[in-house]
């Protein structure tokens, strides 16, 4: 088990930013590929973009690209969600994850999850 922690969510206003956090204490951090995913009521928790392992490739959803930008720093075990131009439709609970399986992004069903953080953006 990887336990982890998200910080940065909030109230933003449309068009704003904010910056996401995930720590951990565990020293594997290094060897996980991540990933953030967000969910809303009543919906199933999508992938929002996934990082290898190094920060060699990075992978995001239609909706987020060009706006949002994930990164990390294997010096301190965090992964960052950088999320610019926020939208209304990007309101959610925002989590890290972590991937069971190594060589793969981190999936819904396989994952090691962080406790989340709200995002809310208002119109």
């Amino acid at each position: 088990q990887v336990q982890m922690v998200e910080s940065g969510g909030g109230l933003v206003q449309a068009g704003g930013s904010l910056r996401l956090s995930c720590t951990t204490s565990d020293l594997r951090f290094r060897a996980y590929a991540m990933a953030w995913f967000r969910q809303t009521p009543g919906k199933e928790r999508e992938g929002v973009s996934c990082i290898s392992t190094g920060g060699r490739s990075t992978y995001y959803h239609d909706s987020v690209k060009e706006r949002f930008a994930i990164s990390r720093d294997d010096t301190t075990n965090t992964l960052y969600l950088q999320m610019t131009s926020l939208k209304p439709e990007d309101t959610a609970m925002y989590y890290c994850a972590a991937a069971v399986t190594t060589g793969t992004c981190p999936s819904r069903e396989n994952s090691y999850w962080g406790q989340g953080t709200q995002v809310t953006v208002s119109s």
